[in-house]
């Protein structure tokens, strides 16, 4: 069974040309083989509405992990829900309220997103982690014919984009595009900008994907990125597409501090959107 905790309905801006003039905000608890809460927007309306999903980035910081928001791009779920999408943008296993990390007492909440360590991560399991998150998703919404079949995109930011990434490799038949935002895993390692954990491994990993993926993806990266910079980003975008990926690359100009987290940025919209239209409608 499906709970919706809230629902809100938000009106259009003035610079939304796109019908449907209003959506929906809603808070889901979604009754997977792993029950997960997601915040969703959509069209006011029964639908069944193409489905859009939405995975976040992570925190290796279980203390983080526990304050992270229900939804880290708020603004630009509502574009993708204002182009006629549900939006489902899942809380990762281990975030929110299951963040219950207390090592003291032998407590560990379900965070099946981790690396391992730097000298021999794994990077391909943690992002097939949340790709099973995914595809579970897309089942149950088929099931309960809230979506189109075989309407479904994803969109992933940082650790999600990654995720994405994965999913490109089992080549979902409801999948017909991916788009992510800075993705990649190992980042700023102790903090460091530009401190990618074993880079070589990640170029790797990324060529591994891009040896079965065959959907149609668009890797968007920031050039003041300090999680995934210009040359580690074209290197696994490279690597990605001589395997066989199909993936399309842009690189754009510096955003604000760290241009890492640009989609969860509202003033980011109108740099990304025009990207990321085109693409959409080339690939109805």
């Amino acid at each position: 069974m499906l709970f919706v905790f809230f629902s809100q309905i938000a009106p259009a801006r003035p610079d939304d040309q796109q019908a449907p003039a209003r959506i929906q905000e809603e808070v889901w608890a979604l009754p997977l083989a792993l029950p997960t809460i997601a915040y969703v927007v959509r069209p006011v309306g029964d639908g069944p509405f193409p489905l859009a999903i939405m995975n976040h980035g992570v925190s290796l910081d279980p203390v983080q992990r526990s304050f992270f928001p229900l939804v880290e791009f708020r603004d630009a779920a509502m574009w993708f829900a204002r182009r006629g999408y549900l939006v489902v943008a899942p809380v990762g296993s281990g975030y929110g309220a299951s963040a219950i990390d207390i090592s003291e007492r032998g407590l560990y909440g379900p965070f099946f997103s981790k690396i391992g360590n730097c000298t021999n991560p794994n990077f391909r399991d943690a992002g097939m982690a949340v790709a099973q998150l995914d595809l579970w998703i897309i089942d149950y919404m088929a099931a309960e014919k809230k979506i189109v079949p075989k309407d479904v995109i994803v969109i992933g930011q940082s650790a999600g984009g990654w995720a994405s990434i994965a999913l490109s490799s089992a080549n979902p038949a409801q999948v017909k595009a991916i788009i992510t935002f800075a993705a990649g895993r190992g980042g700023r390692v102790d903090g460091k900008p530009n401190n990618n954990c074993a880079p070589d491994r990640l170029v790797e990993a990324t060529r591994q994907f891009g040896r079965t993926s065959r959907v149609p993806m668009l890797w968007i990266y920031i050039a003041n990125d300090t999680f995934f910079g210009p040359a580690l980003s074209k290197r696994m975008h490279e690597a990605f597409t001589a395997a066989g990926g199909n993936a399309e690359y842009h690189l754009l100009p510096p955003f604000g501090d760290d241009g890492h987290f640009l989609v969860g940025s509202a003033d980011s919209i109108p740099i990304w959107a025009p990207l990321v239209s085109v693409f959409l409608d080339r690939h109805k």
